[in-house]
């Protein structure tokens, strides 16, 4: 497979991954690559990792964080038009070599695991982020997301007094959890249980309507009121008989990036 033969969002893909890893000296994340190429469905971007990887481009560790690497004598070998300084990036790694075997240059990078943020601190643990969840109207949420983590957050060890292997993220879309400090862009983290107590910020799965949301609970007889924090009036109450509301989480953390 030559370069060339890649579709254009596939150069694209793959010019990002390797400029990022050289700048950061680790590889991107799915969200990072689908918000460069304008990709908004992380599963195109993963449909196109996959080609690039069957193609013998890259590697992937799907069980680790950014678990990308890069096979930079296929890239070479394909045509890649690597640039540095105005010059190709081969002809920069190559100098004045004698030898007329040329070898490919040898490029640090490294996964997740191996970041200098993670190793100078081992007591971290990672949490899957599993998609978005309504803080509005309830939306529509892939089943598959939940078994295919599109990015994950890594957290320092200590901050929420619960196992990592009962948590899991949410990136929060819309407003009506702002009285809450809860914002649009926010990630909340949430500790996996299928029952609350009233009062609780949970994330529920209303059945038959097919969508999920983020509300405060309260059970009212046979029904569950889940209640927002907006005094907008345009915010009321989800009211649904307590068997068609499944609890998937309780929110433990929220957790904000400034921009």
């Amino acid at each position: 497979m030559n370069f060339s033969d890649l579709s254009e969002r596939q150069q694209r893909i793959i010019h990002f991954i390797v400029e990022f890893t050289r700048r950061n000296h680790y590889p991107p994340s799915i969200r990072e690559i689908g918000d460069h190429v304008h990709i908004s469905s992380t599963s195109v971007v993963k449909y196109n990792l996959s080609k690039l990887e069957s193609y013998g481009f890259i590697s992937r560790a799907p069980d680790k964080s950014r678990g990308l690497s890069v096979n930079f004598p296929a890239l070479l070998a394909s045509g890649y038009p690597l640039q540095q300084n105005g010059e190709s990036f081969q002809e920069a790694a190559l100098g004045e070599e004698t030898s007329t075997a040329r070898r490919a240059p040898e490029l640090e990078y490294y996964t997740a695991d191996e970041s200098p943020v993670e190793r100078a601190s081992s007591r971290r643990f990672r949490v899957p982020i599993l998609g978005k969840i309504a803080a509005g109207s309830p939306i529509a949420v892939n089943p598959r997301e939940a078994y295919d983590p599109e990015d994950w957050i890594e957290l320092a060890e200590g901050l929420l007094n619960v196992p990592a292997d009962n948590l899991f993220a949410l990136r929060v879309q819309g407003d009506s959890m702002i009285d809450a400090s809860v914002l649009d862009g926010d990630i909340v983290i949430l500790r996996h249980q299928e029952t609350a107590e009233d009062g609780d910020m949970v994330a529920a799965w209303i059945e038959g309507d097919e969508e999920t949301t983020l509300k405060f609970l309260q059970r009212e007889g046979p029904n569950v009121r889940l209640i927002p924090a907006n005094p907008n009036p345009e915010y009321q109450p989800i009211v649904r008989p307590a068997d068609k509301v499944r609890i998937n989480g309780k929110v433990v953390s929220v957790i904000r990036v400034l921009k």
